[in-house]
């Protein structure tokens, strides 16, 4: 009996679009009614109505109870018609035979994500994949703005042979976003692997097949976004993925080495370098942004930047110069989410202040307002690794908004739980909403 009141509480939940439709239909089902009563009178009115009508029309009941009791079975009949009618067009959505709670939940829940903020998401790698799989559940309005430096693996590979831009961010940020279909992620984030007694399979070896699907796309299609965009459609993602330029860019960095400062070539070359990075920068510098990731940035509710690696997922974005000159000039809330645990090559024992400070340097400051930081630390890692957890205990004297919240993975407290990181960024943002901060 519970069950059965929270389904209908749940179809029954104000803005889901129900209660003004049945309403009308239950209105003009009454007003086809009283057409075909009054027709009915007029055509019987002379001669008087047979018994057979008078016997079903139970005009020995008094008239309210007669009433009632069409009224109960009109009611009814309406009732099971429509439920019946739904779970018939539900079998196109919804695997298996639907009941009424699955169909009030899918509803509820496509009406809520509906109603999401327009959230435009900057970065690259596992971590911008990890917050996508979260947000995916509170707004179909994201923007996913994926960074095309990466030179190594499977994308490198295709960049160097086919001089395709990069689709290995972009696949996972694909797979992420997509509908919960876990089969066909599954097959766009397969691998490849040779046959160590064969030799079956050398040609694709360590290629993922996204990235082969993707880059066919381009071939296909005639261009890498709208490749991007197919690929999109192709595993029903909620949102848009979109490169932050379509410009070929190398990212390089300047070391500081011992006899000075160095310079590496290339996103792959740059964690592995042992000395500490003092900045990084694109060749050619100032590449042009994408047009469809600036409309997406002047038209967002929230701009979140991360999480990822520093260096060389989330500032390279940043360094487009049409990308940052568009997050300075919108006005609505801007965050930065920092990594849980430290970068072994790129963030060594950098603090919360550290990774700000390197963001400042680059962008200058006030770039972002707020800034969401993991506060569990109960969960320390293994004393033999040489990462570390991001402590913000430290960090009130960083001149921005500090966010604390649980927001790691239990199971591997170095990475971000994508629906607890999720759901406190909604909820700061629904916070900031209130007070009308724009």
């Amino acid at each position: 009996m519970t069950k059965k009141f929270k389904t209908l509480s749940r179809w029954l939940t104000p803005g889901m679009g129900i209660k003004r439709w049945l309403v009308m239909l239950l209105a003009g089902i009454t007003i086809l009614a009283l057409g075909g009563a009054l027709f009915l009178r007029d055509l019987y009115a002379a001669s008087g109505y047979p018994p057979i009508v008078r016997m079903l029309a139970l005009q020995a009941l008094p008239r309210w109870l007669r009433a009632a009791i069409f009224g109960g079975l009109g009611l009814g009949l309406v009732g099971w018609s429509l439920y019946r009618l739904n779970q018939t067009v539900w079998l196109a959505f919804l695997p298996g035979e639907p009941d009424a709670a699955a169909m009030a939940d899918r509803l509820h829940r496509a009406r809520y994500r509906r109603k999401g903020p327009k959230i435009v998401t900057i970065g690259g790698g596992t971590g911008m994949s990890t917050l996508l799989r979260g947000l995916k559940h509170h707004t179909d309005h994201i923007t996913a703005i994926v960074t095309v430096a990466d030179d190594g693996g499977s994308s490198g590979r295709l960049r160097e042979s086919l001089g395709v831009l990069p689709p290995g961010d972009i696949r996972n940020c694909i797979a992420a976003l997509a509908d919960d279909d876990a089969l066909t992620t599954q097959l766009f984030q397969y691998r490849f692997a040779k046959n160590a007694e064969t030799d079956a399979g050398a040609g694709v070896e360590g290629h993922s097949f996204g990235n082969l699907f993707i880059t066919a796309m381009a071939g296909v299609t005639g261009s890498f976004e709208r490749a991007v965009a197919e690929s999109g459609r192709v595993l029903a993602i909620r949102g848009q993925i979109v490169p932050s330029t379509l410009q070929n860019v190398t990212l390089m960095a300047e070391v500081a080495a011992e006899n000075g400062s160095v310079r590496v070539h290339g996103e792959s070359a740059i964690p592995h370098t042992p000395y500490p990075i003092e900045r990084v920068y694109l060749q050619p510098e100032n590449p042009p942004a994408f047009p469809g990731a600036i409309r997406a940035i002047l038209n967002a509710d929230l701009i979140v930047l991360g999480p990822g690696s520093l260096f060389t997922s989330l500032l390279p974005n940043l360094l487009i110069p049409g990308i940052a000159d568009a997050i300075r000039a919108s006005d609505v809330p801007k965050i930065y989410i920092a990594n849980v645990a430290t970068q072994l090559g790129e963030t060594d024992g950098f603090s919360l202040e550290d990774h700000v400070r390197a963001l400042e340097n680059h962008l200058g400051a006030g770039f972002f307002s707020h800034i969401l930081a993991n506060d569990n630390l109960a969960h320390p890692l293994p004393a033999s690794w040489t990462i570390n957890l991001v402590n913000p205990q430290n960090a009130d004297k960083i001149a921005y908004g500090l966010v604390r919240a649980d927001v790691i993975d239990v199971e591997k407290p170095w990475r971000h739980d994508p629906q607890k990181l999720a759901q406190a960024l909604i909820n700061w943002f629904q916070s900031e909403m209130q007070r009308g901060v724009r």
